[in-house]
């Protein structure tokens, strides 16, 4: 079963693709949104978040115009997954491996040993959850604990389904580690993933160190406002699935 991307949610829910490139020109002139077109998105993007992509969650969403009845077909699903080789056979999870060193190439410069493994529809992960949790997902849009583990589970199903694979860094002393490393034409580009606005310290020395020819700049998705602040970009999470757009478009520009 295919997996909607919240580009596909957002057209079932009845926005356009004039809404969508409007959101895309902010994200390419580095513009911030205003703060009701933030608090909306990110209102649409929660709800994303809980319902992951799957048609039927969907359509029963669209169709009584809230939760009722989602996590019921989201357990189905878990439930006919656990009944045949769901891991290999059923596509539900993504494989994201570790660099050996933060320079291209991405590909061959990983370990096959090493890896992290998402759900590959992030609905399905938040339907596994306990009934308590799903409470106050439902009802108050609340992540509480688990939200660093949601929002860096939607990013990766995200660029997954823009067509990247997935790959983090972490050296041997887990002194610098990074979610997801990306590239461009000829840059490796580090992707950080806050559930708060917190310190970004890997991050930013992935970019400042000189070791790292390869890193020019880098992107950091959040709760936040558009923005550059000459090291790397903020973007909000809804924005994750233009990345590829935006990365091909800078890189011509700069040609």
């Amino acid at each position: 079963m295919h997996s909607m991307d919240f580009e596909e949610f957002l057209w079932a829910e009845g926005y356009t693709s004039t809404q969508i490139e409007d959101l895309y020109r902010h994200m390419l002139n580095v513009q911030p949104l205003s703060e009701l077109e933030l608090r909306v998105m990110m209102e649409k993007f929660k709800d994303y978040m809980i319902l992951g992509g799957m048609p039927e969650v969907i359509e029963q969403f669209i169709e009584n115009k809230n939760f009722s009845g989602t996590l019921k077909i989201q357990r189905q699903i878990l439930k006919d997954y656990e009944e045949e080789d769901w891991l290999s056979d059923a596509g539900i999870i993504n494989v994201c491996h570790c660099m050996n060193l933060p320079e291209l190439p991405l590909r061959g410069n990983y370990n096959p040993d090493i890896f992290r493994v998402y759900f590959a529809d992030t609905g399905l992960l938040i339907g596994s959850l306990d009934d308590e949790a799903q409470d106050d997902l439902r009802k108050n849009h609340n992540f509480n604990t688990y939200k660093g583990t949601i929002y860096e589970n939607i990013v990766a199903d995200t660029l997954k389904k823009a067509g990247y694979g997935l790959y983090f860094y972490k050296n041997e002393k887990s002194t610098v580690e990074m979610d997801f490393m990306v590239r461009d034409t000829d840059s490796l580009i580090p992707v950080e993933v806050k559930a708060s606005d917190s310190a970004t310290a890997s991050l930013n020395n992935l970019i400042a160190s000189e070791k790292y020819a390869d890193i020019k700049y880098g992107i950091k998705f959040a709760a936040k406002n558009i923005g550059f602040n000459g090291e790397f970009y903020t973007f909000p999470y809804f924005l994750t699935f233009l990345l590829k757009r935006f990365l091909a478009e800078k890189a011509e520009g700069s040609k």
